[in-house]
Parts: structure tokens; C-alpha cells; sequence
């Protein structure tokens, strides 16, 4: 949740006719590989409410992930069942009977709140996906909920849309986030204070590894509930770190595990240029996986002082400052833990964080360089990296994409542009460690034959927007979707 989830909303209903959406064919029924696996009903009363969803006064479908649709065995619904689950939430066969929003706490900028919980969107149903992965059907902008505190409960459109583009984005850069599944337009003018209003309404489904927050945790030892406490972490072991539930020292090792799975999520962060802007312990879940995206940015070029959301003025979730927000949350889930086990050593369970990010990071840099690793001279090459462009200020994509595959690649940029930034000391000390390394890859992909990167810059993301709002004009944002996915080598549904 960000700090607009404060605000007292107003909202009035419109008049449109539904139109249908050209973008997929017609559906079958719900697959035989549809895996219901509603599970969260195991853990008992006091971790969620019942709740009903809004009623829309139109379903308009902008976005449908046929891709994710088909893992969960969800890809055959035709038009009527997709609006009947994703637009009005009838629940799918054998699933959660009525959704549910959960209850959570969390630290939002270093101020602890306990009044959160699900505002406007609730957990809709649980499956498993076609590699046996538990996944959850959560909602945004759904309606409101007993944790709406004073809200609407409603999404913004543009909001809809940034979502769909950040998850797509993340997930071809190789980040571990949250799919947007279904994105309908809801016909509601919404007011804000933030963007022009009234502007349009939106209701968005996401496809996700876990809706148990660290705020979840934070939430029970808050209210020093040690029997529902020990129950949480038994259902989060046993359905996300199976191999934990053998042995002893179950906190300790679930901490740790958490922490291996957090380092890799925000090392996936920074390889990404992604700036989340709100890494609130509310909006970070036990599996590692980002999700939520409010006010986030992608660099235009590397600077570890840039921030993505408008309200953070002391610059507290700055792109360099995300390893030490992450941090900082995981030591909050550890004091949470601590009530089921005073001895929990919490600089022991914590103490893989620095070193696992350290190597996912080179790993995730090499990846994204087309370059194999070369044992003891990753480190350099990071740092030759690093300094490279905090002096350069060339594009943070653009670097990756005329740099994948080595210097043959850098020289083909540099016979391209006569102003090209691969000169001076600091890229004379990278071309030398370059030298070093070997391309992973026999042939060059042919998305790095183009003229430039795929990025997806604040810019970008309001020009989509712009189409949209003033023309009705969806082009813009399906191009940029079909581009992304060749990016990210994803066939495009």
C-alpha cells in the first residue's frame, strides 16, 4: 500500500455500453488442468474477512494474460466466463466460496501502522500452476473491505494500465513479480488528487506466489497472538519452504530461507534499473516476489539517488537505498518471529542477505551483458560497471543492449553513433576487464539486431497514457506489450 490508499475517495458511476476486446479468441471451458488449491481457509478465523465484491456498471476488457492464463489452466474460459470470474467474481469451481481480504500490519516510510490490511482488493482464489507452483488470484480495485479506512476501494485506470506494464517489463528482465492477469475497464469516475479527475476506473487481477506479507507476521506479534503466529508459519512452511518442516530450529531456517528469497528479489531489483518507491514491510511478501506497483520508475541512467514516488522527499526507497530497505524489513519479520523463539539469533539467520545479493547481482549483470561468468573477476567487472556508469550517464538499457555479447557488440555501437559515451578512463578500465569475458551465447538474439532497447520510462508510460485517455487509442499500449515480450523472448498472446 502507498500513502494514497489514505485518501478519502469519492466516486460516481457512469452510463457506457460494454464493448468487447478484439485482442483474443474465442475461449473453451475451464481447462482439466485447472488445479484448485484453496488452502487459506486452513489457517482458521482471524487472518481474513468475507467479503463481497463491488458491482461495476461496466466490464470492458483492456488486458487478458492468455500466456499465464493457460499455466493455471484458466486459458480455455471464453469471453463470458472471463468477465463472470474477473470482472464480476463468481467463484471459480471448487475454489475460495467468497473472497477474502487479509489482515497485515507493516512499517510504511519507518512508521509502524496497524490499520492496514486488504483496502480494495481482496484474495480471490488459490491454484496450482502446470510446474505445481501454489499460486494466489488476488484483486485490485475490487471494492471496498473492513480495511478500506475511508477509501473508495477503487483503481484508477492509469493505474491498471502501469500495473500491466510493470509486470510485463519485470518479468521479461528475469524479476520474480506478480503477473497481471485480467484488466477491465469498470466504467466509474473516480476523483483523485494525484492525476486529473474524474478519471476512469479500473479492476485488475494478479496472478501471485504468496499473499503472506511481513507485515502478516508483524500483525499477530503486534497483538501478541503466539498460537495464530506458530499457525502462520507452519501454512507458510508447508506451502512455500516444504523442506523446512523437518528438523529442528524451524524459525531460524524459515528466516533465513526468507532472506536468501528477499536478497535474490531486490538484487533482481537493481539489475532491473527498477525503482519500486514504497518497499514497505507490508508490500514484501515471504516468497520473494515483488508486487504492488504504485509510484515506481525505471533509471533512465544509473543513479543511486533517484526516486520513484513524488511523497518520498528524504529519498528512503532511492534505487541504492532498496538493499537497505529490504534489509531493514527483514529484521522487523525477524523481531516478529522472535515470540516463537526467544533464542532466535537474529544476526545468524540474517547474515547470508549481503552475500547472496552481492552474487546475484554479477550473475544478473553478466546475464543481462550476453557475457559467461568468469569466477574471481566477476567482482571487478561489477565495479568496473558501477563506476562506468555513474560517469558515463548513458541510458541504463541502452548499456546493456549495445554492451550484450562484449566488446564486439560495443564496438558496433561505436561505429553507430558518432557521439557514443564508450570513451575516457572508466571505460577504458571496463573494455579491459571485457576483454576478459566470453559471449554465453553462440548467436546474438535478434531483438539486439534492432536500433535500440526496449525501455519503459516515465515518459513512455505517459505518452501510453495519454493515447488512452484522450483518444481511446489501446495501440500504443499493445505495441509496447508485444515489444516487451520479444525483449523478454515471450511470445506475444
Amino acid at each position: 500500500m502507498s500513502p494514497n490508499d489514505t485518501m478519502s475517495d469519492s466516486v460516481c458511476t457512469c452510463n457506457a455500453t460494454p464493448l468487447r476486446d478484439p485482442w483474443y479468441p474465442t475461449r473453451m471451458p475451464v481447462s482439466p488442468t485447472y488445479r484448485a488449491a484453496p488452502r487459506i481457509t486452513t489457517l482458521g478465523d482471524g487472518f481474513y474477512d468475507e467479503v463481497s465484491p463491488a458491482r461495476f456498471p461496466k466490464h470492458e476488457l483492456r488486458f487478458r494474460n492468455q500466456r499465464w492464463a493457460e499455466r493455471v489452466g484458466l486459458g480455455g474460459l471464453d469471453a463470458d466466463a472471463w468477465e463472470s470470474h474477473f470482472a464480476t467474481f463468481e467463484p471459480l469451481p471448487e475454489n475460495l466460496p467468497k473472497p477474502l481480504a487479509l489482515r497485515y500490519h507493516g512499517h510504511q516510510f519507518d512508521v509502524y501502522n496497524p490499520h492496514l490490511g486488504d483496502g480494495r482488493g481482496f484474495l480471490f482464489a488459490q491454484l496450482d500452476d502446470d510446474a505445481g507452483r501454489f499460486l494466489d488470484l488476488g484483486t485490485k480495485g475490487s471494492g471496498t473491505t473492513p480495511w478500506s479506512r475511508g477509501g473508495d476501494g477503487r483503481l484508477t485506470l492509469k493505474g491498471g494500465v502501469r500495473e500491466v506494464l510493470a509486470t510485463e517489463m519485470l518479468e521479461a528482465l528475469g524479476v520474480n513479480t506478480s503477473k497481471s492477469l485480467s484488466l477491465f475497464e469498470t466504467g466509474e469516475e473516480l476523483m483523485r488528487g494525484d492525476e486529473p479527475s474524474p478519471t476512469r476506473s479500473s479492476v485488475l487481477v494478479r496472478l501471485s506466489h504468496s499473499h503472506i506479507r511481513f507485515g502478516t507476521f508483524q500483525r499477530l506479534a503486534y497483538a501478541g497472538d503466539t498460537e495464530r503466529l506458530d499457525r502462520l508459519l507452519s501454512y507458510s512452511i508447508a506451502n512455500y519452504y516444504p523442506a523446512l518442516a523437518e528438523g529442528p530450529d524451524r524459525v531460524a531456517r524459515f528466516l533465513s530461507a526468507v532472506t536468501r528469497a528477499s536478497a535474490v528479489f531486490v538484487s533482481s531489483l537493481m539489475a532491473a534499473g527498477f525503482v519500486h518507491g514504497v518497499l514497505n514491510s507490508d508490500n514484501m511478501n515471504i516468497t520473494g516476489e515483488s508486487f504492488d506497483y504504485g509510484p515506481y520508475r525505471f533509471l533512465p541512467t544509473y543513479d543511486l539517488d533517484f526516486t520513484a514516488a513524488y511523497f518520498d522527499h528524504a529519498g528512503l526507497y532511492a534505487y541504492g537505498e532498496q538493499p537497505r530497505a529490504v534489509f531493514r524489513n527483514l529484521v522487523r519479520l525477524a523481531e516478529s518471529l522472535r515470540p516463537l523463539d526467544p533464542q532466535l539469533s537474529v544476526e545468524s539467520a540474517l547474515s547470508d542477505f549481503e552475500t547472496v545479493m552481492e552474487t546475484e547481482i554479477a550473475t544478473r549483470w553478466l546475464g543481462r551483458l550476453g557475457l559467461k561468468p568468469n569466477g574471481d573477476t566477476d567482482p571487478a567487472l561489477v565495479a568496473a560497471v558501477h563506476e562506468f556508469l555513474d560517469e558515463s550517464e548513458v541510458g541504463y538499457d541502452r548499456f546493456f543492449f549495445d554492451l550484450h555479447g562484449g566488446l564486439a557488440r560495443a564496438a558496433r555501437a561505436m561505429s553507430r553513433e558518432a557521439d557514443h559515451p564508450y570513451a575516457g578512463p572508466r571505460w577504458n578500465a571496463l573494455r579491459a576487464i571485457l576483454e576478459l569475458y566470453e559471449p554465453s551465447e553462440t548467436t546474438v538474439p535478434a531483438y539486439f539486431e534492432g536500433d535500440g532497447p526496449c525501455t519503459l520510462l516515465i515518459d513512455e508510460i505517459e505518452s501510453i497514457w495519454s493515447a488512452i485517455a484522450e483518444r481511446d487509442d489501446w495501440k500504443p499500449f499493445r505495441e509496447k506489450i508485444d515489444k516487451i515480450r520479444v525483449m523478454g523472448g515471450l511470445r506475444s498472446t
